[in-house]
Parts: C-alpha cells; structure tokens; sequence
C-alpha cells in the first residue's frame, strides 16, 4: 500500500455528518449530478418494497431523486428530505415532493411511513439521531433501508487514480480513499449505519444485503463523474483541473475506458412495536 511522503502528515478526517460544508455541497450542479451518478439496481430497489409494509416511502438526502424516481417507478409513494435548497428545487422541477431540512432536525408532523431510505446519503446523517427520527417516522413494521453503490475499477487503474490524488491534493479525503480502498471505506459506513440502528433499541437486528453491478466508463464520462464525489467542489480550481488531467491520463493509459464492478450494500433493519 502507498504511503505518504516523509515528513508529511495527514490531517484527521472528520465524521462525514460532521463535515457540514461537505454535506450541503452537492447542489453546486445538480444537473451534472442527476445525469452523471450512478442509479441503483433494479432488484435492490423491489427487494426493499418486497419488504416494507406499504407503498409509503420518505426519501432521507432526496438529492435530485435518483433513487426516488426508481421507488416511484416500483410502485411507491415518495416523499424527500433534502438539506441542499438547490438540489431540492432540481427535484421539484422532476415532479417530487421534498421538504428542505437536516434529518435529524426534520419534523415528520405525525406522518408515518412503510419505509424510510436513503442512497448514497446515510453517511451525512448521525447515523444514531438519524435512526431515532426515522423510527419515529415508520410505522411499526416498517424498513429503515440505507444504501450505497460501492465502485471498484480494476486495481491497476484504482492505483493509477490514487497516485493523482496524493501528488495533486495528498490531504483530501479522496486522496485517502482511493490510497485506502473504497470497499473498505464503505464498510466503514455499513457498521456505523448498522451500529446506529441497534443503539435507538427501536429496530430489529439489522440486515446487510448486497446486489453486484458493473458498467463501462469512457474517458469523458468518467471525467463527467468525478466532480460530483463529496469533496471535489471544495477544491481550488487549478488543482481540481489538474486532477482531471491525471485522471484522464490513467484512463487513456489503459485504452480510453474501463469497467466498474459495483456492489450495492444495503443495512437494513425493521422498526419493532416497542
């Protein structure tokens, strides 16, 4: 594994609900963002309904409604939170309904729900708070459902794209991630997700489901994507602009495109009577 340069030493990471900037940062493009990030699988979007008691579904970080369009499409009744206004709106002018607040401040005004999820988003909420709203917001029964694609390119190439990170920006998350592995990182998050519902004592044991993917990535699509991952609107321009070069760089070195093998892993937990 890689190692930072002598002498160098990183900065501590913060929890990523703590990282509020971050968090509320992603509707700097929100058409770039909807066009661009992945969807979720088709049998990981029925397995969740399978298992909710109804068609109530609240949405928890909407986005631009990726996921919920998806829910929308199986049948489901959405409702979002989103704390970004702007990705908010964007979900507005797609037909959503969506409420703008943090999680764990939101009011659920006695509304309940057969299920609540989130996709690509858990990881900005208190995973203990945000499991605390969320079962004051489902019925009994109900599914607390959180999710993310978890991307894996070929190892070479991960590599490649780790070594841009810690030239150009050697103390951004992303440098760490891609030095780390991102599998590992997202088992992070599992735990904590997982971890969180057991602390409310208001849900079952939770459940961990996995649903393997893969798509090919040009040059310029995966170049498309790299600006809307958490940290990246936060970089200086020029650096930012340089890490697409080195990027872009990697990827022709291997023939101008790429598969990723995505795994899309689900914590999943039923809200008890109690």
């Amino acid at each position: 594994m890689p190692t930072p340069a002598p002498g160098h030493t990183p900065r501590p990471e913060p929890e990523p609900h703590r990282a509020r900037r971050a968090a509320e940062s992603f509707g700097a493009d929100p058409g770039r963002y909807d066009r661009v990030r992945p969807r979720y699988p088709d049998a990981l979007v029925n397995a969740i309904v399978a298992a909710s008691p109804g068609p109530e579904v609240l949405d928890v970080g909407m986005g631009t409604g990726i996921a919920a369009r998806q829910f929308q499409a199986a049948g489901c009744r959405v409702l979002g939170v989103e704390v970004d206004a702007r990705m908010a709106g964007w979900a507005r002018q797609q037909g959503l309904d969506v409420e703008v607040a943090a999680f764990e401040a939101w009011d659920p005004a006695g509304r309940t729900f057969d299920a609540v999820v989130s996709g690509q988003a858990w990881h900005w909420v208190d995973p203990v708070a945000g499991a605390a709203k969320a079962a004051e917001a489902l019925r009994p029964g109900g599914r607390l459902a959180v999710f993310w694609n978890v991307g894996r390119p070929q190892p070479g190439l991960a590599a490649a794209f780790g070594a841009v990170y810690r030239r150009v920006l050697p103390d951004s998350p992303s440098s760490r991630w891609w030095t780390a592995g991102s599998s590992g990182g997202y088992a992070v998050l599992c735990a904590k997700a997982a971890d969180g519902m057991r602390e409310t004592g208001a849900f079952g044991d939770p459940e961990q489901w996995r649903f393997d993917w893969q798509r090919t990535y040009t040059r310029d699509e995966w170049l498309d994507l790299v600006p809307t991952a958490g940290d990246h609107s936060q970089f200086p321009p020029a650096e930012l602009a340089e890490v697409l070069a080195g990027v872009g760089a990697a990827i022709d070195a291997v023939g101008g495109s790429f598969t990723v093998h995505y795994d899309a892993d689900v914590v999943i937990a039923t809200r008890t009577d109690a």
